[in-house]
């Protein structure tokens, strides 16, 4: 069982305002916020989604090949959630649609060049 999954920002009040904005779309809340990271919950005792400054200070940079993939209930969900990440500052890694045969998603980057993925099973 996954407990959490952290990203790195080097700007937390944006990359605050950017999840609270995207992640209420599927149920999330912000479960807290320190002056280093914000976290969110999909539910009581669920797996935690964070944003944090680098505890180094260093700069926070991007992982080549890591993507982190939020479940949605429903195409049309992943369609507007989509969206509103691009509407947020987002940059669209990949319009939302099927791919394979019972797969549906949305891929994008972060306000810090994170890549996420919005999905579903069709």
């Amino acid at each position: 069982m996954i407990g959490y999954l952290t990203i790195g920002t080097n700007d937390l009040e944006r990359a605050t305002a950017f999840y609270d904005g995207l992640l209420s779309g599927i149920g999330a809340t912000r479960a807290y916020k320190t002056d280093e990271l914000a976290a969110w919950e999909f539910g009581e005792r669920s797996t935690l989604f964070t944003v944090t400054k680098p505890y180094d200070k260093n700069e926070a940079t991007v992982g080549n090949g890591v993507m982190v993939a939020l479940s949605a209930e429903s195409p049309e969900i992943i369609d507007i959630l989509h969206a509103k990440a691009l509407e947020l500052g987002a940059t669209n890694e990949g319009d939302p649609g099927p791919r394979g045969k019972s797969f549906y998603g949305g891929y994008f980057r972060d306000l810090d060049g994170n890549k996420l993925n919005l999905f579903c099973y069709t």
